[in-house]
């Protein structure tokens, strides 16, 4: 089965945790047992690399410990609690975060308080705590919650970034591809990557780039600023291919703001000559990646327990 939500955790270890002292990794070793976790679901890591299961139960772990529901006899340990076994004694089908808020002040006041380093953020204040985007919505951990609104802004960011494409004209199209080439380490420069742009409608060729500063080999490009109902079907890569025909080129980058049919994708799959298919969604990934149409407005450091540190030989 599907690794368990945070809070289908929470009751769980805590009933391992009446059987007497554990560890991390001993309830760890419980819960793949318990709910049937295959090796490779173990494996499965979030999107800043840490393994997912270990990342929920460490923070399993830190809930109830905030509440009171655990206690830390010595390092590297835990225990249920007096108040644990309490809970346990008369336990709710199912512990949730908004069930240790509602019951252990020790818990609210943790979950509420400011966090020390917390950036300045200017602009109104803010009006309430954590508890509107309650990890209880989502059985989601704060982790994963952070990587969710990443995931969510970074959504926006390229739907955004298509908008602004399709507001311009083909040309200026044209150009951010070259900017964009030219920031992953084509071309040399600008002035060198200007110098080499085609002309639009070119034989089928909107421009070509060096694929590296000293000009070796080139890369042919074609750009096509579809709106996001049309898609780009395999006559129009055929066509393109017969233009690297004639140009006598190997390599070329297909470009679009909407996406390619499956017969194009297919077909460029099976092709002998290298020929790339950039659709609307990949060429705003590598945009966002390569500081092309965006800016950096804010930095946030995240820092976790160095577990290198605290393990003793």
């Amino acid at each position: 089965m599907p690794i368990p939500d945070f809070e289908m955790l929470l009751l769980p270890v805590l009933k391992l945790a009446a059987n007497g002292e554990t560890s991390a990794s001993e309830v760890e070793e419980k819960i793949v047992a318990k709910f049937g976790i295959t090796p490779e679901e173990r494996e499965m890591k979030t999107p800043s690399g840490t393994r997912r299961l270990r990342t929920r139960l460490g923070w399993v772990k830190t809930f109830l410990a905030k509440a009171k529901l655990l206690d830390t006899p010595k390092w590297g340990k835990f225990a249920i609690s007096e108040r644990g076994r309490e809970v346990l004694a008369n336990p709710p089908e199912k512990i949730t975060e908004r069930f240790l808020l509602d019951h252990f002040q020790e818990f609210r006041e943790w979950f509420n308080a400011p966090r020390a380093g917390s950036p300045t953020v200017k602009g109104p204040p803010p009006t309430a705590s954590l508890e509107p985007i309650a990890t209880s919505e989502t059985g989601a951990t704060p982790d994963e919650m952070i990587e969710k609104v990443f995931a969510i802004t970074q959504a926006a960011l390229r739907a955004d970034l298509l908008d602004r494409i399709l507001q311009n004209s083909p040309k200026f199209f044209e150009q951010a591809i070259i900017d964009l080439l030219v920031a992953m380490g084509y071309g040399g420069s600008h002035q060198n990557a200007a110098q080499l742009r085609g002309k639009s409608g070119d034989g089928g060729i909107d421009g070509l780039i060096n694929e590296d500063k000293l000009g070796l080999d080139r890369v042919f490009i074609q750009a096509k600023r579809y709106g996001h109902e049309n898609t780009v079907g395999r006559p129009e890569i055929q066509a393109f291919v017969g233009s690297l025909e004639g140009h006598g080129a190997a390599k070329g980058v297909f470009v679009t703001t909407s996406t390619f049919s499956p017969q194009a994708i297919d077909y460029a799959k099976h092709l002998q000559k290298r020929v790339i298919l950039v659709d609307g969604e990949r060429l705003t990934e590598l945009m966002i990646d390569h500081g092309v149409g965006v800016r950096t407005t804010r930095t946030l450091e995240f820092k976790r327990v160095d577990e290198d540190f605290f393990t003793e030989e």
